[in-house]
């Protein structure tokens, strides 16, 4: 049996591992942090990622902890509704789309890890260090993160860097790549308990791409009717150097209200959603530039160390999630991990590289700055701003890119 390590216990290192066990492979996780901790805010898993999931017996338990999402919406920051579109089982979909709190779902998936692998089947605490590699395994050394000091070595068949943005194993690969490229665009997000807005199952994209504001629902209506909403301001601020992604930097949210002060809708008041949320995060949207290709020998990227990507489209954890799946059907179908990884390469970067530039063009969300240049000071009818064929092929070339088109992702099993 062939013995991977996967360095990372996020989204994508987590769903690898549980791809892997369930295809017969032997898995080792090495995660940095010394406890895996329910951080974060809130994520989107489109059709084709939930496919994946589902095919992993995750679904009872996914739908426990998620909202599935009914409808998609966008909004002018005027608050007219100019497209709306039916998401996942209710646009005609196999699978849904599910709105989750991604510590929530880490969480889940690392129950699953221990439960189905085994308890020792991430060891935490332990950050790489450097990894080295023969025709026949790879050692990778690790230090002992809560010390500081201490080397521990492991050697296994092949190694998967799925340790993020930052990642420690595409550095070794790529010695002088510098740091992630900032868009120019920061994210301030935050999760308020409040009254559902509209059918309680709506996410929403307001405003254009200078000034933004994403919403949806992460969480069922508790025993008081409220519910936790997590939302994303997103401000064009090029003078902010922020280069470093970090999920706890919390920045002042009585900036944001003045900011989104007259952002007050008959069915949405988002300075009040704002003003509500106990913590207000912000990180400067990043990515960085595709590559061609991940593998080396017996060592591989997955995820955001392969593919960092503006979260735009809602794609980014819904990427790594396919990547784990390639992996493993190319190291089970292919005779030997070095013909493995080339055909995971073949089948996986290219695919993401269409999705990392598609997104640096704003992706979907390029129909909101499409709106505000055609009728900034709001439209009649939006037909009489924009046909609604532009915007519809818009929205239809994104899902071809990003691999959910609906008749492709249905012939699937």
């Amino acid at each position: 049996m062939l013995k991977i390590g996967i360095v990372g216990g996020g989204i994508g290192g987590l769903t690898t591992a549980l791809c892997l066990h369930q295809a017969g492979f032997g898995v080792q996780v090495y995660e940095s942090v010394p406890a895996i901790r329910a951080l974060g805010v809130g994520i989107n898993l489109l059709p084709h990622s939930v496919r994946v999931l589902t095919n992993l017996g995750l679904a009872p338990k996914l739908t426990q902890i998620a909202v599935e999402t009914e409808d998609l919406r966008y909004y002018n920051k005027h608050g007219q509704l100019f497209w709306h579109e039916p998401r996942g089982r209710h646009a005609g979909y196999r699978w849904p789309q599910f709105s989750v709190h991604r510590g929530r779902f880490q969480e889940m998936l690392y129950e699953e890890v221990l439960t189905r692998i085994g308890p020792d089947a991430v060891r935490v605490g332990h950050h790489l260090a450097s990894f080295s590699q023969t025709d026949q395994s790879v050692t990778a050394t690790f230090t002992h993160r809560a010390t500081g000091n201490g080397l521990t070595t492991d050697t296994v068949d092949l190694l998967i860097g799925c340790d993020g943005i930052h990642s420690v194993v595409r550095k070794q690969l790529y010695p002088t790549e510098t740091e992630p490229r900032f868009s120019g665009n920061v994210l301030y997000r935050g999760t308020t308990r409040m009254k559902p807005f509209l059918n309680g199952r709506s996410m929403v994209m307001i405003g254009h791409l200078k000034q933004k504001m994403v919403a949806y629902p992460i969480g069922e209506p508790d025993e008081t009717g409220l519910q936790v909403i997590n939302w994303v301001a997103n401000l064009w601020e090029p003078e902010t150097a922020m280069t470093v992604r970090d999920w706890n930097r919390q920045a002042d949210p009585n900036r944001l209200v003045n900011l989104y002060q007259n952002w007050h809708f008959d069915w949405l008041n988002v300075p009040a959603m704002i003003a509500g949320a106990p913590a207000v995060y912000e990180f400067p949207m990043s990515d960085r530039d595709p590559l061609d290709r991940w593998t080396f020998g017996r060592v591989t990227l997955l995820g955001d160390a392969a593919h960092p990507m503006y979260p735009i489209g809602s794609n980014g954890a819904s990427q790594a999630i396919l990547d784990a799946e390639a992996l493993t059907q190319a190291l089970t179908t292919q005779p030997d991990v070095q013909t493995a990884l080339r055909a995971y390469d073949q089948e996986r970067v290219q695919a993401t590289t269409r999705v990392v530039l598609q997104n640096r063009q704003k992706g979907p969300d390029q129909i909101l700055d499409m709106m505000e240049e055609a009728a900034p000071d709001g439209f009649a009818h939006p037909d009489e701003a924009i046909p609604y064929e532009d915007l519809k092929q818009v929205m239809d070339r994104y899902r071809q890119i990003a691999g959910f088109d609906k008749e492709t992702l249905n012939g699937k099993e």
